[in-house]
């Protein structure tokens, strides 16, 4: 009999709270403030915080760390303007570090 098997998911490290779809990975080419992260089209029950302009590897940018809606741990951050116009498609997508997630239902 065949297992039903649900979406491959990630989930916050810490506490296993669903964060992202596995679907909706744009990319897995990018750094973090701890290693690789990847990049998201879509996050799951989390809590975007203050904006805040940062100076990245790819020049300024608005973004807000984005927290886990369960244990409040800071997975990463959100895009919420790119300066450069080679940046803009960053725009509204969401980091997620590496460190911060695990694989479910792989």
């Amino acid at each position: 009999m065949a297992e039903l098997v649900g979406p491959r998911l990630y989930s916050c490290y810490n506490c296993r709270n669903h964060v992202s779809l596995h679907d909706d990975i744009i990319s897995k080419a990018f750094q973090g403030r701890n290693g690789r992260a990847f990049l998201f089209s879509h996050a799951m029950n989390i809590i975007v915080g203050a904006k805040e302009d940062r100076h990245l590897i790819t020049g300024l940018h608005t973004v807000a760390d984005i927290y886990c809606a369960d244990c409040r741990e800071v997975l990463g951050w959100k895009y919420e303007r790119a300066y450069e116009a080679s940046q803009k498609y960053k725009e509204g997508k969401f980091i997620l570090e590496k460190s911060k997630i695990v694989k479910e239902n792989w």
